[in-house]
């Protein structure tokens, strides 16, 4: 699957082509510096997740569909306390990590990691939405950390129209 983002003033765009060759194409606002959906390339990749964010829309899914889909799946919230059906368990656990590790690059940028801080961030926030922590290691976040960094840089170096292209198999 090709993963294509379009960097934007006020969101980004992006368009996925996947291998049967059926497209969707969406807009999402900028969270911060860098785009969200490229974190979760970058952590599911680096974690070998492949039911999460990437491997639901390879799968067929359209982004805009995954949140209603987690609902569906019982995500826990506040109004919801329940345990998620293991369709969205993956998803989940990505989304937790990726919150991680973007509060850590806003909070850090290039500085240096804090592996025992960032383990115990996803901690937490893989216990309130109610799914295990996935294996992470230094080294495995240093997998992840060392190309999201790479891409840090030459998101935040490209202008307004740049185009940051991924492959997903």
């Amino acid at each position: 699957m090709r993963i294509e983002i379009t960097k934007h003033v006020r969101d980004d765009a992006i368009r996925i082509v996947r291998d049967d060759g059926s497209v969707a194409v969406t807009r999402f606002p900028k969270k911060g510096p860098i785009p969200h959906d490229a974190v979760h390339y970058y952590v599911e990749r680096g974690l070998g997740l492949k039911h999460a964010f990437w491997g639901q829309i390879a799968a067929g899914g359209h982004p805009e569909a995954l949140a209603a889909m987690a609902k569906a799946a019982g995500h826990a919230s506040a109004s919801r306390m329940g345990d998620p059906g293991s369709t969205i368990v993956e998803l989940l656990q990505a989304e937790r990590l990726v919150e991680c590790l973007e509060a850590e690059l806003w909070s850090i940028g290039n500085g240096e990691p804090d592996d025992p801080g960032l383990i115990a961030m996803a901690e937490t926030a893989c216990a309130a939405s109610r799914v295990p922590l996935p294996a992470l290691s230094p080294t495995v976040l240093a997998a992840i950390r060392g190309p999201l960094r790479t891409f840090v840089a030459a998101w935040s170096a490209a202008p307004v129209g740049f185009v940051a292209v991924f492959e997903w198999d």
